[in-house]
């Protein structure tokens, strides 16, 4: 019964923690049916989606600090955004007052929301990491995988190079997390290939919404290349690297401040 009880608490704390995803998902199916009146729908989602933001802020469900990460990841991932649709990787076809060089500002809250979960369930299950390689190691690792996003359309894709790095660097990484008053552990590089392929699931739902296309969607929907599942998995780590490192600043300051106090 115990088992039973602990996947309960551990499967509510994970859909507590997609709420501003499911949000997301739930705003894309309803516009693609439900003609929004007088506005565009990339505009009516923009509205929509600032909204569950204020709603869940207001609400206490997310804090200031866990906004202040999606803010960063918002502008993280419209900035990916401009550029890959300027090379062609993708494009958003409907009209929109609030789009920027062919991109909606909505889209930036599709990266945001994996910032807005991992966020959540860091806080929700109470988790910490043991070997965590440091800020130098990580932000430099990190670094290096948003550039090649960019970087490979003009020189070599660099991204099996850097899965492997990855592996390597976080090979004695565990995420710690505790559901009620059981402490787990699992190795971080399978968390972020777990969370990666959710997030491919998440996606061709999204594409299949309308949320955007890729070029070979445009006559008719089709399954998102198994090849894009190595990308999110590059982007979780990202996330992970920055929640990471600001939830341990704010851990350092905490204690700081204990201490001068």
């Amino acid at each position: 019964m115990k088992p039973i009880i602990q996947l309960l608490h551990f499967g509510y704390h994970q859909a507590m923690s997609c709420i501003f995803p499911v949000a997301i998902f739930g705003t894309l199916a309803l516009s693609s049916v439900i003609e929004v009146p007088f506005i565009h729908r990339y505009d009516a989602i923009l509205l929509i989606l600032l909204g569950v933001q204020y709603l869940m802020y207001r609400s206490g469900l997310e804090t200031r600090d866990e906004i202040k990460v999606i803010c960063i990841f918002h502008l993280i991932g419209l900035l990916l955004e401009l550029f890959k649709v300027r090379m062609g990787s993708w494009s958003y076809p409907e009209a929109g007052y609030t789009k920027l060089l062919g991109v909606p500002l909505y889209s930036g809250f599709m990266y945001a929301s994996v910032a807005s979960f991992m966020c959540q369930i860091w806080r929700r299950l109470r988790m910490d990491m043991t070997g965590w390689p440091g800020f130098t190691t990580s932000a430099l690792l990190g670094g290096a995988i948003y550039f090649n996003f960019f970087t490979h359309h003009f020189i070599p894709d660099f991204r099996w190079w850097l899965t492997a790095i990855v592996f390597i660097v976080f090979w004695k990484t565990w995420i710690i997390y505790r559901v009620r008053t059981v402490t787990y552990r699992m190795p971080l590089s399978l968390a972020f290939v777990i969370v990666g392929f959710f997030i491919w699931l998440a996606e061709n739902i999204a594409t299949f919404l309308d949320a955007w296309k890729y070029p070979d969607q445009h006559q008719t929907w089709q399954l998102v290349s198994f090849s894009k599942i190595s990308s999110w998995f590059l982007l979780v780590i990202i996330s992970v690297i920055i929640v990471a490192q600001l939830k341990y600043v704010k851990a350092s300051r905490t204690t700081n401040d204990s201490w001068s106090s």
